[in-house]
């Protein structure tokens, strides 16, 4: 009796252990499909794909701690939209806001903070600009780009300038997905990432009349649909099925970012012409890379082309203004695909 006791209690250990041992197995499977799937920076999407020793690399040892950046966005939001150049009265002023997502890469701050510098040297006082963006070493100099700093920043540009006459222009620079999503993130501070469906929303919620949104990321041809309406141009890097290029620790401006800011835009006034340019331009480097052509998308609202061209009436374009990249961060990391 004692043998078969101990033969039956041997044979339910057995059990036990396999169903244990299967279940870990099983568990390590679906962490390594999970983690196979957010790795690439076309699928992240917001700092839980981060372990906790990357966050810890990515933020700054000298500084503010992720709670007090946190509690000072209301206050640096505002001190943005204060230091904002007063309306030219009488004339069509044109606002830029410029949106850095992802806090890993250098790139996209020096998109942002670029394309800052050129809208108000070049184009004169009827142009203002803002930042956001995210970066560990501007964490106490611009506000973070954010859902909510976004939704602040818009509703105080709302009320700095003429929406009915004024045109809102919108730089979104950052990584994108399959899904048509922008990575926004600052690790380890959890921010919600922003949709195609998300950012339309937005600017519906606002009573601009007149915009120019850029979304600069890969798949961002997606956004298309969402953010046709009378009134808007939307031009973006890529179609929706494609990658954009030229992001990375290698690179201080995507190709999209350099075709059509800094190539494009110190040529000319006119966004539309800039887009041509900047097209063929990225064209041309995508095939001396032998790269998936990434076929940037343009889609022309109703008005929108005339009030642009008020608005280039009464400007007198200045010099080219030279990209200067400012010092790397250390969090920057090596990638090509967006």
């Amino acid at each position: 009796m004692r043998t078969v006791l101990t033969a039956l209690l041997a044979f339910a250990a057995g059990v036990l252990l396999m169903v244990l041992v299967g279940h870990s197995a099983s568990h390590r499977v679906a962490t390594a499909s999970v983690a196979s799937s957010t790795s690439s920076p076309a699928n992240a999407s917001s700092s839980t794909d981060s372990d906790d020793s990357d966050a810890d690399d990515n933020w700054p040892s000298q500084g503010p701690s992720p709670e007090q950046v946190v509690y000072a966005q209301p206050n640096m939001v505002h001190q943005a939209l204060t230091q904002l150049s007063p309306r030219v009265p009488g004339k069509t002023n044109l606002y830029l806001v410029t949106f850095a997502g992802d806090g890993g890469e250098d790139v996209f701050r020096n998109e942002a903070e670029y394309a800052a510098q050129l809208f108000t040297k070049r184009f004169g006082p009827t142009a203002h600009a803002l930042v956001l963006e995210n970066n560990p070493t501007t964490l106490q100099s611009h506000p973070l780009a954010d859902w909510s700093n976004l939704e602040s920043t818009l509703d105080g540009v709302a009320s700095a300038m003429k929406p009915d006459e004024d045109v809102l222009v919108l730089y979104m620079t950052s990584h994108g997905d399959e899904d048509h999503n922008l990575l926004v993130d600052m690790d380890p501070i959890p921010l919600d990432q922003i949709g195609a469906p998300d950012l339309a929303g937005i600017l519906k919620k606002r009573p601009f009349k007149w915009k120019v949104v850029i979304v600069n990321a890969c798949y961002s041809g997606g956004f298309v649909p969402d953010l046709r309406a009378p009134g808007t141009l939307v031009l973006t890097a890529a179609r929706a099925d494609r990658s954009s290029f030229g992001c990375g620790s290698d690179s201080d401006m995507t190709y999209f970012g350099k075709a059509w800011l800094v190539d494009a835009l110190n040529k000319t006034d006119n966004f539309v012409d800039a887009f041509q340019l900047a097209k063929n331009d990225i064209a041309g480097w995508e095939n001396e890379d032998k790269l998936t052509p990434s076929e940037p998308q343009i889609d022309m609202g109703s008005g929108i082309a005339q009030q642009l061209a008020l608005w280039r009436k009464d400007i007198t374009p200045g010099p080219a203004v030279p990209f200067t990249p400012p010092p790397p961060s250390a969090s920057s990391a090596p990638d090509v695909a967006r």
